[in-house]
């Protein structure tokens, strides 16, 4: 089965000049959105290090493993409520108003919510009211970020060059995922103020880059204007009728939701393989690194044929990562079979990226996107808060046993349900 172009393609951003290529890289636009993606993942990643470590060590203090848990699944659900609220009306803006402003804005709140942590982590131990009201601002940001984000990316490189641009973009969150956790660890050991202000920098950087380029982020106008709430319906009745989309990200949503394993790292890393700060950076790197790893592989060997059996083989993998480090008590073991499930995470991602890419016309780009954000934004911020409440009710190992098993069980289901999904041949 193969992903056909929609057959009455609406009208479309304008092609960059230069962008006749399949290469983006020849375009000066392209290298500062590059860098300055690597930039802002990397100080997202670093907060997120401190914000994670900073939480659970205040909540340690007065409370058990179990309790201190639901602590940091608050971190998740504060930060998910936001881009439940504001996702798909941030779609809708991204195919109505200036993406290239909307990104910056969100860029410049962002760094706002590092200085914010910042402010409080120097008055000592702040209240965990104030870290979580702030980790909520920071979801809503990243509401209006994300949508707008994507949808300018084929501005930039226009269409020939998109696919190797997604597999660029792919490698560019990986490099920031690998260094972010590790370098905020290492940062946290030391001072966590310092993490705080070092987010800031880079978030104040990245931004810069993004205000260097010098591409148009006005997208064109549709031929037949509609309310907003009309094109939101749209954009849900699309991926809703779109069955390959809807299966992509669902899967995403469920697995990730069950089996990940971003919450767990700071539990298992202090109270389980007891290897501190540092230990919890380098678990954490060690996903990175696999899907890094897998990303520049399929940058140059990309999967093109039996696209859905590769998906559900690698959700699969992935499932199983999790199981096995829920039973490891050994930190070379845990570290390993984080890497292989990033590496499989990557496959799954780069399908699904590329399905949807391929099935979605560009006068939708921004409202499908603000969709399978929002799905993402579940599983990791809602996952956050769902992993709190298991490792409550089962305690960390069991969680994460439970999270890889449901997994394997989701896979073998969403297989049955989306038979189009598994099928799917093609992916040029």
């Amino acid at each position: 089965m193969s992903i056909d172009a929609p057959e009455n393609p609406q009208p479309t951003p304008p092609v960059p000049p230069d962008g006749d290529g399949t290469s983006p890289w020849g375009l000066r636009d392209f290298r500062l959105l590059w860098v300055g993606r690597v930039i802002a993942v990397l100080a997202i990643q670093i907060q997120s290090s401190a914000l994670l470590w900073q939480v659970y060590t205040i909540a340690r203090r007065e409370h058990p493993i179990e309790q201190a848990s639901l602590y940091l699944g608050l971190v998740g659900l504060v930060q998910f409520l936001p881009l439940l609220a504001f996702t798909l009306p941030a779609g809708e803006m991204a195919d109505r108003r200036d993406r290239k402003g909307t990104v910056a804005l969100s860029i410049a709140v962002e760094g706002g919510c590092a200085l914010a942590f910042l402010a409080m982590a120097i008055h000592g131990s702040p209240p965990l009211w104030g870290l979580l009201s702030v980790a909520a601002t920071f979801g809503a940001a990243r509401a209006f970020l994300a949508p707008a984000s994507q949808a300018f990316l084929p501005m930039v490189v226009g269409r020939k060059a998109l696919p190797a641009a997604i597999a660029a973009q792919s490698i560019a969150f990986q490099t920031g995922a690998i260094a972010g956790p590790a370098l905020g660890g290492l940062i946290v050991g030391i001072n966590t103020p310092l993490a705080y202000g070092v987010a800031g920098v880079l978030f104040a950087v990245g931004l810069g880059c993004f205000l260097a380029i010098r591409t148009s982020g006005q997208p064109a106008r549709s031929e037949q204007p509609m309310g907003r709430l009309t094109a939101v319906r749209e954009g849900l009745a699309y991926v809703w009728n779109t069955k390959i989309v809807l299966g992509a990200i669902s899967l995403d949503l469920v697995v990730v939701m069950l089996a990940g394993v971003a919450l767990l790292t700071p539990i298992f890393a202090r109270d389980i393989l007891h290897v501190g700060a540092l230990g919890f950076g380098l678990l954490r790197a060690a996903f990175g690194v696999g899907a890094l790893v897998m990303a520049l592989y399929l940058s140059r060997r990309p999967i093109t044929r039996r696209g859905g059996l590769w998906m559900f083989a690698a959700v699969a993998v992935f499932g199983v990562c999790t199981l096995v480090f829920g039973l490891s008590k050994v930190a070379w073991l845990s570290a390993l079979v984080l890497f292989v499930g990033g590496a499989a995470d990557m496959i799954s991602v780069n399908i699904r990226q590329t399905l949807i890419q391929l099935a979605t016309p560009d006068h939708m780009r921004g409202r499908v996107s603000s969709v399978s954000m929002l799905f993402i934004g579940a599983s990791n911020e809602l996952g956050e808060a769902y992993s709190g409440v298991m490792v409550r009710l089962l305690g960390p190992i069991g969680a994460a046993v439970f999270g890889g098993v449901g997994a394997l069980a989701s896979t073998g289901l969403w297989s049955w349900m989306f038979p189009g999904l598994r099928k799917a041949d093609r992916l040029d």
